[in-house]
């Protein structure tokens, strides 16, 4: 079956001297792709720039049942970047977030609000000049899409501790694994925020490294396949 949509590149590999298997988070679920012959093709129409991590494509592919990879008939940007491809900063958010999707997103389902919501994101940080939280809101916010968001929330300010094992906030400690003090007052603050708010945050350079921690270890305790990225040690000297 034949379907054009829009998608989100996460990953491109070459494979063997001319091809490239390439797997994105598109409007019908997560694909991946093998793109023919891109390395040896002067008069093609796709190039490897089409499928650098977090590129809005829309892709038209023959889907066939039972496949696992899919062969890309035609492809073009639909958002071109103005920044993210060239700013040193934002791309290290980039390769960042993209591990870190490559890692969590295992369903072949449609996910039509998550796709949504990725693709906004990312046309915010194009657009936008102050992003040093913006990987800490994006975590905080891809955990609702994920169901393990901390709950009873509501009531976080009058809590002592919050639980990163159960997910809760509480007033005593069952756990080896918890935040309390400035560390929780950091993170309701970020709970509370969203990208229109980011500019209140005002964390330093500390707290902000303390709570991408936090939220790391909070996706490693809720989610079994979940792997430390890589890039993780970059995005803290930068950030």
């Amino acid at each position: 079956m034949v379907n054009t949509s829009k998608a989100i590149v996460l990953s491109a590999i070459k494979y063997g001297d001319s091809d490239l298997i390439v797997k994105c988070f598109t409007e019908i679920g997560l694909r991946s792709y093998m793109v023919r012959n891109i390395f040896k093709s002067k008069k093609g129409k796709l190039t490897p720039a089409f499928f650098i991590p977090l590129t809005q494509l829309e892709i038209t592919a023959n889907y066939i049942t039972g496949r696992s990879l899919h062969y890309i008939s035609d492809a073009r940007i639909y958002y071109p970047y103005q920044t993210l491809m060239i700013d040193i900063k934002k791309q290290a958010i980039a390769i960042f977030i993209s591990e870190v999707l490559n890692n969590i997103l295992r369903e072949d389902e449609e996910n039509r609000p998550l796709f949504k919501y990725l693709e906004n994101a990312f046309k915010w940080l194009d657009s936008q000049d102050h992003t040093a939280d913006f990987h800490l809101v994006f975590l905080k916010n891809l955990m609702h899409f994920l169901g393990i968001f901390p709950q009873n929330n509501r009531d976080a300010k009058r809590y002592l501790y919050f639980d990163l094992l159960n997910g809760v906030y509480t007033d005593q400690v069952v756990s080896n694994y918890f935040i309390s003090d400035q560390n929780l007052k950091n993170f309701n603050k970020l709970s509370e925020t969203d990208f229109d708010q980011i500019d209140n945050l005002n964390f330093n350079k500390r707290m902000r490294l303390d709570l991408l921690e936090i939220l790391i270890q909070y996706l490693e305790l809720h989610l079994s396949y979940f792997k430390r990225p890589k890039s993780l040690e970059i995005l803290k000297t930068i950030f």
